[in-house]
């Protein structure tokens, strides 16, 4: 009889286990229902990035004095600069400036290194395609200047904040 008991304790002691792990289980099911949905429906609502985010890069084609700066501080090499050394004037003209984003990490050592601050990082993160070798920006693709998220209509933005407030 004495095993019996045992048996019966054992038993309660698992079934009050049980009763406070489903007691705090729905205790944290209940502290969520207040709590606002963080799922963003993408292309109908886009957050707004913020300040310092690294998307595409921006190149400005006037202000570039070929010193390919940019070139040396990138971890691979991306940048490709195309340039000729004009003799009657002795400096180096641009002829052409690309960057293949399907191989960038966007570290923005091009950026912070520029001498003369023809490059820039935009809000775009939108680089998508179903062919490779539509990342391959030449100096025209990358002197457009993204649509802002914040000034198109047919969009809804939504401010990230510190709170989990997203709608």
């Amino acid at each position: 009889m004495f095993p019996m008991v045992t048996g019966f304790m054992n038993y309660s002691q698992q079934t009050i286990r049980a009763a406070r792990y489903i007691g705090q289980s729905f205790m944290i099911t209940l502290s969520h229902v207040n709590r606002l949905p963080v799922t963003i429906q993408y292309p109908y609502e886009k957050s707004i990035t913020s300040e310092r985010f690294r998307g595409r890069i921006h190149f400005e084609f006037d202000k570039c004095i070929a010193c390919e700066v940019c070139v040396r501080v990138c971890p691979i090499d991306l940048p490709v600069v195309h340039w000729r050394l004009e003799i009657d004037i002795r400096k180096k003209r641009l002829l052409n400036y690309s960057i293949d984003f399907g191989i960038c990490i966007f570290c923005g050592n091009c950026v912070e290194y520029c001498p003369t601050n023809c490059l820039s990082m935009t809000e775009e993160y939108e680089l998508s395609t179903y062919d490779r070798h539509e990342l391959n920006y030449n100096q025209i693709a990358l002197g457009r200047l993204p649509m802002s998220v914040i000034g198109d209509y047919t969009i809804r933005t939504i401010m990230n904040s510190n709170k989990n407030s997203h709608g």
